[in-house]
């Protein structure tokens, strides 16, 4: 007999497919082995044993007389007389004969092929066959999705990541947080999330509600107690699992290979369950136990009409009924599954029970092939899904890349990293991390943070604990902050410096920094930014003092000029963009800084000259090529410097003279070749900045400066200094080099102050000795050729090298 395991290999799948395996599938599965059983039991009968036994049949057709007296002579010669009747004395033993064909057993087999092949219906020969090759299509058709190439990678990558999913200690944990939580608690987050979806109305709810995260539990923040709950082997793993999931979703999702497969085998099956049906009810009444056989093989037996048992008729009709049952409830299982597959929307899936039951609302709705599998996993065990959801939860994932950093990121690792910055903060720089640790918030020294290329921070409340932090940092980062950490930084952040790509990238919640002082902006905005809406809301930063932006406008943007009453320093840097219709700065009548840099600028603008209260003008990297207008800056009586430095003026006109109040001037990187003996009216200059011009000659005029500190005329083309120079007592820094100098007086020495001298890039042969009066002249303060060093005497050179 064929044992049934031969035909395992029809409908064997992996052992972890089972769990695409709903109940009917299960159910079929069980039926198809049943009627493989009838199929293979009904083979074994038909090999084993006869099928069919004939005997023939005597014909007695009509004859003349002669025949029939010669025919009842023939019968009654072979009518055998009657037995004698048996004695005490002489038993006799009797013999019991039927009717005599004088076939051999040859002629009976012959007979009985003959008939069997000729006589015999067709489906009383092969009904086993039938149902054995029925039921392994049955069969192949059930599990060919699990093994067509298309489809059944998938659904081992599927099954793979899924079992990892189920059995992480990640999914254990953040369904045991959510679980945790009691009733009340949910129903305060799903009241929070209802005011915030309400708040959207007024302006300062729409403020909160755009980035602050009033949905979000505060239990986002991990527990540093319980972060020893999962190692790092295992955060890493879970890492991974995420990053598994997205990149399967995307690849999934695309198609719908599965369903359709799924759906057409199906279909298979209905349509030939209908076929077998309908043969086998018409057919089934041909199993019939006795068969009438007439073939023409009287030459050969002496016989023509033969009748014939079936041996396994009986057998074989009772099976037939037993197998159409089968088959009729197998095909209403299909038929059920065809209901279940098109009245049912199983290309589209929903996690909304899943996010109800755990809290966790961002969890995605998913289709296609991924959402396919998901129903079928349904019908097999649904906390399957439940688990397997964790992992397509941003939020969770951002819980998970929380624990890592605070594992990596330790308090006294962070400290390490503490820097002094340009503001003279303490300041903790983070660059390129996958989010903001909960440790940065452990060190309460802190004064300023700065957070650079980091995606998805999450500011959450406990930044309260930080005291003393006044400055905050964002260089392209998209923000969200919890309401909690906006109300602390409302009161206290005083310096905020955004960097971004996209204006999307603004955090808008700044706008209600109601303490800030100072906003910093760099990034790409559009040209024509007064009506960004925005920007339009720096109305309400009512305490800005100093506001920079670096980009591209066109325009002073309105709101700039919304905050003008308490103003004081602007800073516009350009990148070449040209800056036109200033009209706006006559506004701004507090304004005591600006600097209008890079604005492609020709002429200074008139709307410079109403700002009374300036006190530092800087125009750098702009167009100017003429700057007679300076002769209105002596109404600017409170001008104390004045930067026109990387332009291309090629003179300085002599209404400098007018300007007695500046203190600091520069005109460095220009095209200036003649200096008026004017500039040095200007007698309280302290910085003067002449580098890189095409300057021959320096005015004897320039002894009059007797408050300079400060004086360059690098990169020029110089050939000698007037001795009235060494008059600048005061002169801290002088810096001559690179220019066609050959000779250094020796009343260098009368500069008691120098500290910083550069004379490097000039013809000097030696260096007057007189260098060693300026005790405060160090080696690290001379910049000059070491061999041009050696000429010193060795006492000077030893003294300049002593600290």
């Amino acid at each position: 007999m064929i044992p049934v395991t031969e035909f395992r290999q029809f409908s064997e799948q992996q052992p972890a497919f089972r769990v695409l395996k709903p109940w009917w599938d299960v159910f079929t599965d069980y039926l198809s082995v049943a009627m493989l059983m009838i199929g293979v039991f009904g083979c074994t009968l038909q090999v084993m044993q006869d099928k069919i036994i004939c005997l023939p049949k005597r014909v007695q057709p009509a004859q003349n007389h002669s025949s029939l007296s010669n025919v009842s002579q023939a019968v009654a010669s072979t009518t055998p007389l009657p037995p004698p009747k048996p004695s005490p004395a002489n038993p006799i033993t009797v013999e019991m004969k039927g009717l005599k064909t004088d076939l051999d057993l040859q002629q009976y087999s012959f007979i009985n092929q003959m008939c069997y092949e000729r006589a015999l219906h067709w489906y009383a020969k092969y009904f086993p066959y039938l149902v054995l090759i029925h039921t392994l299509v049955f069969m192949l058709c059930s599990n060919f999705w699990f093994k067509f190439p298309g489809s059944s990678s998938k659904i081992e990558h599927f099954i793979s990541i899924l079992g990892k999913c189920f059995d992480s200690p990640w999914t254990t944990r953040a369904l045991s947080e959510v679980s945790g939580e009691d009733s009340e608690e949910k129903d305060n987050r799903k009241n929070n999330m209802n005011r915030s979806n309400t708040a959207q109305s007024g302006p300062e709810g729409s403020l909160v509600n755009s980035q602050s995260l009033k949905s979000i539990p505060e239990k986002f923040v991990v527990d540093k107690s319980t972060a020893g709950a999962l190692d790092k082997k295992e955060g890493e793993q879970a890492k991974a699992l995420f990053e598994k999931v997205k990149k399967f979703r995307l690849h999934v999702e695309e198609g719908d290979i599965l369903y359709a497969m799924y759906v057409r085998q199906t279909v298979l099956k209905v349509i030939k369950f209908l076929i077998i049906i309908a043969y086998n009810s018409a057919l089934v009444s041909k199993v019939q136990f006795t068969v009438d056989c007439n073939v023409d093989i009287q030459d050969m037996t002496g016989y023509k009409n033969f009748s014939c048992n079936h041996t396994m008729a009986h057998l074989f009709s009772k099976l037939s009924f037993c197998y159409l049952c089968f088959v009729s409830i197998y095909g209403l299982t299909c038929l059920y599954t065809l209901y279940w597959l098109f009245y049912r929307s199983l290309r589209e899936y929903s996690f909304e029970y899943v996010r109800q039951e755990t809290g966790i609302d961002d969890i995605p709705d998913v289709k296609n092939d991924f959402a396919f599998m998901l129903h079928m996993i349904d019908q097999y065990d649904p906390l399957y899904s439940k688990r397997f959801a964790v992992f397509l939860s941003e939020v969770s994932e951002n819980k998970l890349k929380q624990l890592n950093l605070n594992n990596e990121w330790t308090p006294d690792k962070l400290r390490q990293k503490l820097q002094t910055n340009a503001h003279n903060r303490l300041e903790l720089p983070l660059i390129m991390l996958s989010g903001l640790p909960d440790t940065v918030f452990e060190i309460t020294e802190l004064q300023s943070l700065k957070l650079e290329i980091i995606k998805n921070v999450m500011i959450p409340a406990t930044i309260a604990q930080l005291d003393n932090l006044q400055e905050l940092s964002l260089h392209q980062c998209s923000v969200k902050i919890h309401s909690a950490a906006l109300s602390f930084l409302k009161e206290n952040l005083k310096v905020l410096s955004v960097k971004f790509d996209d204006m999307r990238e603004l955090p808008p919640w700044m706008y209600g920094l109601r303490n800030l002082e100072e906003l910093y902006l760099v990034g790409s905005l559009s040209h024509d930014i007064s009506r960004n809406v925005t920007l339009e809301s720096l109305r309400d930063l009512k305490s800005l003092k100093i506001l920079s932006i670096k980009s591209n406008v066109s325009k002073i943007p309105q709101a700039v000029v919304d905050v003008s009453s308490h103003l004081q320093k602007m800073c516009i840097h350009n990148d070449g963009t040209k800056l036109v219709m200033l009209n706006n700065l006559k506004k701004m009548t507090n304004l005591t800084e600006l600097e209008l840099v890079h604005c492609d600028l020709e002429r200074i603008p008139h709307a410079v000259f109403s700002l009374l209260s300036l006190q530092e003008l800087d125009l750098k990297e702009n167009n100017l090529k003429s700057i007679e207008e300076i002769v209105s800056f002596q109404h600017l009586r409170k001008l104390t410097v004045l930067k026109l430095w990387h332009n291309s003026i090629t003179y300085i006109p002599e209404h400098i003279k007018k300007l007695t109040s500046l203190e600091r001037l520069s005109f460095s990187h220009n095209k200036i070749e003649v200096l008026p003996s004017h500039l040095f009216l200007c007698n309280k200059i302290r910085y003067l900045d002449l580098s890189y011009n095409d300057i021959r000659f320096i005015p004897p005029e320039i002894g009059v400066l007797q408050s300079l500190q400060y004086f360059s005329i690098t990169c020029n083309k110089v050939e000698s200094l007037p001795d009235e120079l060494y008059f600048c007592k005061k002169l801290k820094t002088l810096k001559i080099g690179k220019n066609s100098l050959s000779v250094l007086s020796p009343k260098i020495g009368n500069l008691l102050f120098l500290s910083y001298l550069d004379v490097k890039g000039n013809h000097f042969e030696i260096l007057p000795p007189e260098l060693g009066d300026c005790r405060a002249l160090k080696r690290a303060g001379l910049v000059v050729e070491d061999a041009l060093f050696e000429t010193l005497p060795s006492d000077v050179r030893e003294l300049m090298k002593t600290e």
